[in-house]
């Protein structure tokens, strides 16, 4: 056998025992039932999400639109056209509630778009969540039993790069005791803003975005609102493409003929340096009521060599806020992150190149998954790129260094906030999972956690566990929503080894990352891909530099 002929005998047997091909009678028919029962709950729990965020709505009077930029407002406008209303409405969509709450001078509807944004799925009527959250956790814990495991995370984590609960619950208290003693530090600095301002509320979770913004613009001078017509979606797609075609020589040819499930989708043939076709790539990018929220990476086919191979076919979605006809579709610098996210999810797909099937492209450990995509995020703030692609949409003047300056060193603004509400999200996630028995009452345990960790008031979960997809809709990230920072111990200290080449762009490393990385799928331990690439395993100092908690 090759190495990957041997790799695929043990991914297929470790997934037939994983799978519950050593259990008999009784115990085989009951899992079964437990996998079944599973894959409906996790469907009604996505399908309950989208509801909430599909149904919920706030018609914003004129004095509610203080302080939003014009994009916010245009996207509200265009809200309401789709719902048959007049003025402006505010939803649950991210694209524009955040733009809501960073922006929208007044407190109280703030504190109302909050409320619903944070209650999706618990809101007591047919699309609660809880009943659904507490059956999945049993089942689950009943699952690991069944299999001979000491709990669900024990299970799901045996499989992956971490190992172990220990493991990953090390790393995350690592991280969230630098990144609360940050968010206390930077909660001080946006109470005396507000103070300084005339208010001497308590800042609440639905004031931090909103003074965050402030602080930010106070410190580097930096107005979203002037930001965002340097980041037109045209060009940072465009952006992408070019990275990719320098690191790995690929090409995208539109395709405009090519119908897809929606008017809004586009596509592209990928080629690479060669001339050879690598597969299709198909870009959804606008909201609209039927999508669920977020941004995803899937794929209509996959890549293999058996007989005369197959290309793949690989989408992604975003839910950015559609321009008025006419106008730009302009994106924050978080948005840009999110489309080379994304799009570093479709190059492991477009450029994976195994012989099976399944070892074939994101068909990797989950804690590996993120590499690709979170690695590939990095590209976007070479200067370089910026420079190029990043103009503005009215004037078609560059990005000026002065910005592309003060954009570069905000990059860890407010760095303790997004940690802690991450992290959080993970160490409840890992609870939730860790323990032989399940938690009787979610909502209860995740409370209590919380609690342990000493969570800071004025900042709440990345995802509240009642719409916490994530982890409730499938058993992907299940245990596993730590991966993102695992992932990101990985992208670090790799994107430094172009640092340490003195080029952003080096074509050996960019070479050792295409082969060991990017094209490798599953073809072997992701220890030993990621060794291959590097020369050595990653440590945390990378991550700590990147995210400015190193001390």
């Amino acid at each position: 056998m090759t190495g990957e002929d041997a790799r695929l005998l043990e991914r297929t047997y470790t997934g037939f025992v994983r799978g519950g091909a050593r259990l008999k009678g009784a115990d085989r028919d009951r899992l079964a039932e437990i996998d079944t029962r599973l894959s409906s709950l996790g469907t009604q729990f996505a399908q309950n999400v989208l509801a909430d965020e599909r149904d919920w709505q706030m018609v914003v009077e004129e004095d509610g639109l203080a302080g939003l930029p014009t994009f916010a407002v245009s996207a509200m406008a265009e809200a309401a056209r789709e719902r048959g209303l007049d003025g402006h409405v505010l939803t649950l969509s991210r694209s524009i509630i955040v733009p809501f709450l960073t922006f929208a001078d007044r407190r109280d509807p703030r504190e109302v778009a909050f409320r619903a944004w944070t209650a999706r799925g618990e809101t007591g009527g047919e699309t609660d969540n809880r009943a659904i959250m507490a059956e999945i956790l049993q089942l689950r814990a009943e699952k690991a039993r069944l299999l001979g495991y000491a709990s669900f995370a024990a299970y799901k984590l045996e499989d992956q790069m971490a190992k172990t609960p220990d493991a990953v619950r090390t790393l995350l208290q690592a991280v969230w005791t630098k990144a609360t003693a940050r968010a206390g530090e930077d909660a001080v600095a946006l109470q005396a803003l507000a103070a300084a301002g005339g208010d001497d509320a308590t800042i609440a979770p639905w004031d931090w975005r909103y003074l965050a913004q402030k602080r930010r613009a106070a410190l580097y001078a930096i107005d979203e609102a002037v930001v965002k017509p340097f980041f037109q979606l045209e060009r940072m797609i465009e952006a992408a493409f070019a990275v990719a075609g320098r690191l790995f020589g690929l090409r995208f040819e539109p395709l405009p003929d090519l119908v897809a499930w929606h008017p809004d989708v586009r596509a592209w043939r990928v080629t690479d340096g060669s001339g050879r076709e690598r597969g299709l790539f198909l870009g959804d990018y606008f909201a609209r009521s039927s999508k669920r929220s977020g941004a995803w990476m899937s794929a209509l086919r996959g890549q293999h060599k058996l007989g005369e191979g197959q290309t793949p076919v690989i989408y992604n979605v975003m839910n950015f806020a559609k321009p008025a006809a006419g106008q730009a579709a302009l994106l924050s610098l978080d948005d840009a992150h999110t489309l080379f996210h994304e799009f570093g999810h479709a190059l492991h797909g477009l450029l994976s190149d195994v012989t099976w099937p399944s070892l074939a492209g994101t068909s990797v450990a989950r804690d590996w998954v993120e590499l690709p995509s979170q690695l590939f995020e990095h590209w976007l703030t070479v200067p370089e790129v910026l420079a190029k692609h990043a103009v503005h949409a009215d004037t078609g003047e560059p990005l000026p260094q002065e910005l592309m300056d003060k954009l570069l060193a905000a990059r860890t603004f407010d760095s303790g906030f997004d940690t802690v509400e991450y992290a959080a999200s993970a160490l409840v996630d890992l609870a939730f999972h860790e323990t032989a028995e399940a938690p009787a009452d979610p909502l209860a345990r995740e409370a209590e956690v919380l609690a342990e960790l000493g969570m800071p008031a004025a900042i709440v979960m990345r995802h509240r566990s009642p719409h916490f997809a994530h982890i409730f809709s499938g058993d992907g990230y299940a245990a596993g929503y730590y991966s993102y920072l695992w992932s990101e111990v990985l992208d670090a200290d790799a994107f430094e080894a172009f640092g340490e080449a003195g080029d952003a762009f080096h074509p050996e490393t960019a070479d050792k990352l295409l082969r060991h990385v990017y094209a490798a799928g599953n073809s072997q331990d992701a220890g030993s891909l990621y060794t291959l690439f590097r020369g050595r395993m990653p440590t945390i100092d990378a991550l700590m530099r990147k995210r400015g908690l190193a001390s």
